[in-house]
Formats: C-alpha cells, sequence, structure tokens
C-alpha cells in the first residue's frame, strides 16, 4: 500500500476569534497545552510518516515563517517544510489549497492549522485509496460528544460518500474533523467555483466533488480530535 507523504497546512487566515488586536501572536502560534498549534499540526503529520510539509501562509506570513524556520525540531524529524504566499489571505480559506496548484503536484494531506488530533488521524488519511475517490475527509460519528456543535463543519453521508457538507447543514450524521487526503482534482474544483464568483470555500470544493460521487469520509473511530 503507497502512502502519501505531502502534506499541505492552511495558516493564512486572520484568527480574528482567537485574535483581540493586531500585537497578538498569529493563531497558529498560539499555544495548546505548552505547544503552539502549528507546531503541533506539523509534528503530528511527521510522526504519521509525512515527509514534505508546504505551509500555506498570508496574515502575519512573516512571523509565521520565521517560527518554522527557527526551530530546530523539525530537522530533526527529517522535514522538509516549505512555504506558499496567499496574497489574496482575507477570502476564504479554498483559495488558500488553490495556491499550491504548482508545488504539490500528486495526492497530498490537507490539515487545518487550528486543529488539534491525534496521529492516527494523519495515518488513516495518509493510507487512502485515491484511485477510488478524489477527496478522502476524516469525520467523527460521535456528534453528541462534539464541542461548539454550532460551529463545527457538519457532514451528511450515504454509504460512505459525502452528500452534503456545511456548518448550517440540519441534517447531518458526522462532523468535518479538518483533515483530508485530495488530489489535484479538488484544486480544479476550487479553481472553477473562483471563477465563477470570485472566491472559494474549502467546502465549496468538497460538494464540486461529491456532486460527482468523488468524495468519501474516513470514519476516526474514537480517536481524538478538536478544533481549536
Amino acid at each position: 500500500m503507497t502512502r502519501i507523504r505531502d502534506a499541505v497546512i492552511l495558516a493564512a487566515g486572520k484568527g480574528s476569534r482567537i485574535r483581540e488586536d493586531a500585537a497578538d501572536l498569529p493563531k497558529p502560534l498560539t499555544p495548546v497545552a505548552g505547544v503552539p498549534l502549528l507546531k503541533r499540526t506539523i509534528l503530528t503529520l511527521a510522526a504519521a510518516g509525512i515527509e514534505r510539509i508546504v505551509v500555506v501562509v498570508g496574515c502575519l506570513a512573516d512571523k509565521l515563517r520565521a517560527a518554522v524556520e527557527g526551530d530546530q525540531d523539525y530537522a530533526k524529524a527529517g522535514l522538509r517544510i516549505e512555504f506558499v504566499f496567499n496574497p489574496h489571505y482575507e477570502q476564504s480559506n479554498g483559495v488558500s489549497v488553490t495556491c499550491v496548484k504548482d508545488v504539490v503536484r500528486g495526492p497530498f494531506l490537507l490539515s487545518m492549522s487550528d486543529h488539534v488530533y491525534d496521529v492516527a488521524l494523519a495515518k488513516l488519511a495518509s493510507a487512502a485509496a485515491m484511485d477510488v475517490a478524489d477527496l478522502w475527509l476524516c469525520v467523527d460519528r460521535r456528534v453528541t460528544e462534539v464541542y461548539d456543535l454550532d460551529d463545527a463543519t457538519k457532514v451528511r453521508t450515504e454509504e460512505g460518500r459525502i452528500v452534503d457538507i456545511s456548518k448550517s447543514l440540519s441534517s447531518y450524521d458526522c462532523i468535518d474533523c479538518g483533515v483530508f487526503a485530495v488530489g489535484p482534482q479538488l484544486i480544479a474544483a476550487l479553481e472553477d467555483v473562483r471563477a465563477r464568483r470570485g472566491d472559494c470555500s474549502l467546502s465549496e470544493g468538497v460538494k464540486a466533488l461529491a456532486q460527482k460521487g468523488r468524495a468519501r469520509v474516513l470514519d476516526i473511530g474514537d480517536a481524538f480530535w478538536q478544533d481549536v
């Protein structure tokens, strides 16, 4: 079984819900249990066998880049870390995904920078069957146990396929955990949405692939995750 070895982390947003003013740390550098969110994500992906990570930056990009480049723990983990700048970081998160079009060619893991999760999620995604679907999303079916359900991204599925995805769904059976295995088809779908309306959210790209029957879910079972 061939495992995915590349990953993309979205860290371009303003993080306005956690940052009170311009002097605050970028959200991805906010420590949780003593470890910055971005560092925790990078090291979790490394523990899952990821060898190359592309971090998409935007707001406060220099601070994020300096923090990563000044940390020797990444070199010890044998990681290659690269950066891509999203000049349109005030738009939706799907725009950040399109920025890696010429940087990551094959299938890759896609992760939010503000989700804390077990290495089990990354391992599950890295082993996804990309010949079966163009996108695999790690989901939690323990819906009643999800913290801040109102803000969670809900997913409705049928026989393992994604039917719909949105924070506002009234009918759903699982929750988006923020970790994906994706191919270049997602980028193409997002570019198509953006060409039509000038912006694109990641969920819109997922919906586009779902309409073709090419978006599926990976059940994380009892593994831990949390959107911060």
